[in-house]
């Protein structure tokens, strides 16, 4: 396996937990990271090379200057987060669109021409994994219906009392909300199932709350999808994600088979229930980033 340059945007929670992640992988031989602050970035790199040291790692962390020192990695992870306060009992993600838009996008002008993949954290996801492809040109995509996918599943397996491997299902559309939850064609064990929607969806709300009342923030659960997807794009291993892509114009979490490095959508087949609430989700989607697309313009503004 040929060794690869991860940079990192944001040393926050999520960040902070993929950089850990990536240290145990043999096929990422460096980091870059990048945060607001140059001591978080400093402090970040140092623990990252105590673990490297102590997991007898050959990855190595180093500190990017500036935004565009990153054209040097072969793949970049967005996770930075604009300070705000996030008081949204509903559309919780949506609600930091107008703070975290403006800081993508500066960091996206800097980047314009990047070759490799980008995957995007920073919510809401998959209206800023759109800013950031327009800006760019690069291929990027969100994790957040890979998050999704996995909760939907849990939740199933509970209900079922199985086995989470035992449960094929997906969610997808808009990490949020609006998110779909393909019920028509998951399966337990290869057969059809009963899928109690409105406890599944409850699940799906709830969860992300307790996880921020505990901790703080979400972190692993984003770092492990992050972390898969990355396998693939880097085409350490081929497979399966959820993830958010241009779809006609819009970004929004669809299944791919990623193989070679190289993602092909595979659509469900969606009841008409389902198929409403994509579309749904594609037009709250779009109207979203009508709301920021004036960021598309802009000189880069990155430290």
């Amino acid at each position: 396996m040929t060794g690869h340059t991860v940079g990192i945007v944001g040393a926050g929670a999520v960040g902070q937990t993929v950089a850990a992640l990536l240290v145990g992988e043999p096929w990422c031989d460096r980091l870059l990271i990048i945060s607001r602050t140059l001591e978080r970035a400093v402090g970040l790199a140092a623990d990252l090379d105590d673990m490297a040291h102590l997991a007898r790692s050959p990855a190595r962390a180093d500190i990017a200057a500036t935004a565009a020192d990153l054209h040097q990695a072969d793949t970049l992870v967005i996770c930075p987060r604009a300070t705000f306060t996030n008081s949204a009992r509903r559309n919780v993600r949506m609600a930091g669109l107008t703070a975290n838009a403006p800081l993508i996008a500066d960091f996206a002008h800097t980047l314009t021409g990047f070759t490799g993949p980008v995957v995007m954290v920073t919510n809401p996801v998959d209206v800023l994994a759109r800013l950031f492809a327009t800006i760019s040109g690069a291929a990027t995509y969100g994790i957040g219906s890979a998050t999704d996918t996995a909760r939907y599943r849990a939740a199933l397996a509970a209900h079922h009392r199985v086995p989470v491997g035992a449960v094929d299902g997906y969610v997808i559309g808009e990490h949020g909300d609006g998110a779909v939850i393909c019920a028509s064609t998951t399966t337990i064990n290869g057969r059809p199932c009963t899928v109690p929607i409105d406890v599944v969806r409850a699940e799906l709300t709830a969860r992300p709350r307790r996880i921020n009342t505990g901790i703080g923030r979400t972190r692993h659960g984003p770092a492990a999808a992050v972390l898969s997807a990355l396998r693939k794009l880097l085409a350490q291993e081929d497979g399966t994600d959820v993830l958010s892509v241009n779809r006609a114009g819009i970004w929004l979490g669809i299944r791919l088979h990623i193989r070679a490095g190289q993602p092909t959508a595979q659509p469900l087949e969606l009841d008409a229930h389902e198929t409403a609430d994509l579309l749904t989700a594609r037009t709250k989607l779009e109207a979203a980033y009508r709301k920021i697309s004036h960021h598309e313009q802009g000189a880069p503004a990155c430290p």
